[in-house]
């Protein structure tokens, strides 16, 4: 179920926006300390969060950048009672779904939710395609490993035997076992995924 983390400081802005939350269908998690949030968080819950600017200790941006660099990728809200166009460059650079000025309109904030739903469902997708390329790629014998990174950059069977110091005919071999493990027919296709999978030409 899609969770909206809401961390605010103040416990009365905590309360209504909660329930504004929760009546929309939501589930809806709450914390008045950022450090609480980063402690429980797990990343792995589908959901996004809504976070105050100015907040004791760690402040919103703060938290934004914490998540980001424990690759945590969760979508964003900004909240803020005071937000300055600088602030609002740095928090959209960092990958901020939206800025809101409080006191936030519900209309406003449900729109911003439904957009972050939306982006946190398409970058697990992403996330989740590029797991299971990875995990037929780890499939590979070390040898066969070599040689998709030679064929991926365009080399011919008997470039690959000669660099490798092998026949062709073992080549091939080699080339028909890893389009088999990693489900392809066409050249075409074991770059794309071997791209995906961060295997460059």
């Amino acid at each position: 179920m899609f969770t909206v983390f809401l961390v605010d400081d103040d416990a009365t802005v905590i309360k209504a926006l909660s329930r504004l939350v929760r009546g929309r269908g939501y589930n809806a998690e709450s914390y008045t300390s950022s450090q609480t949030f980063l402690a429980e968080h797990d990343a792995a819950v589908p959901g996004c969060a809504v976070l105050d600017v100015s907040m004791p200790d760690l402040d919103g941006l703060q938290l934004q950048q914490a998540l980001n660099a424990e690759g945590a990728a969760r979508p964003v809200i900004f909240l803020t009672g005071n937000g300055d166009i600088p602030m609002t460059v740095r928090a959209m650079r960092a990958g901020a779904i939206d800025f809101l000025t409080k006191p936030v309109g519900a209309q406003e904030l449900i729109a911003a939710i439904e957009r972050a739903k939306e982006m946190d469902a398409q970058a697990r997708q992403v996330r989740m395609e590029l797991a299971a390329v990875k995990a037929r790629i780890a499939t590979l014998t070390p040898r066969e490993r070599e040689v998709l990174s030679h064929v991926v950059s365009g080399r011919l069977n008997k470039q690959i035997a000669y660099d490798l110091g092998t026949v062709e005919k073992t080549i091939k071999f080699h080339r028909s076992s890893i389009m088999t493990k990693l489900g392809v027919r066409m050249v075409a296709d074991l770059v794309r995924l071997a791209e995906k999978a961060g295997i460059s030409r």
